[in-house]
């Protein structure tokens, strides 16, 4: 699975500090960190992920790979 566009469009303009892919019992992680002292949360409404990370938002589609969507510590978790 790919990180969603409108994330990985923040990473590369270094809105975002990293992204990283790891392989987790078989499936993929991605981990989007917003940065230091960042308050995020995640609302989903129907197919559509709503991050916000203090002022900023990022909307993604929720595709049929994503099976964990989580915001903890101002990181994001994809997993599928």
């Amino acid at each position: 699975m790919d990180t969603p566009d409108t994330l990985q469009s923040a990473v590369a303009d270094e809105t975002l500090r990293t992204t990283r892919r790891d392989d987790e019992n078989g499936g993929t992680l991605t981990v989007v960190d917003f940065g230091e002292r960042v308050t995020a949360h995640l609302d989903v409404v129907g197919d559509t992920a709503i991050v916000v990370a203090d002022d900023r938002q990022f909307e993604f589609d929720i595709c049929e790979e994503m099976t964990d969507l989580s915001v903890n510590d101002g990181m994001l978790r994809i997993g599928a």
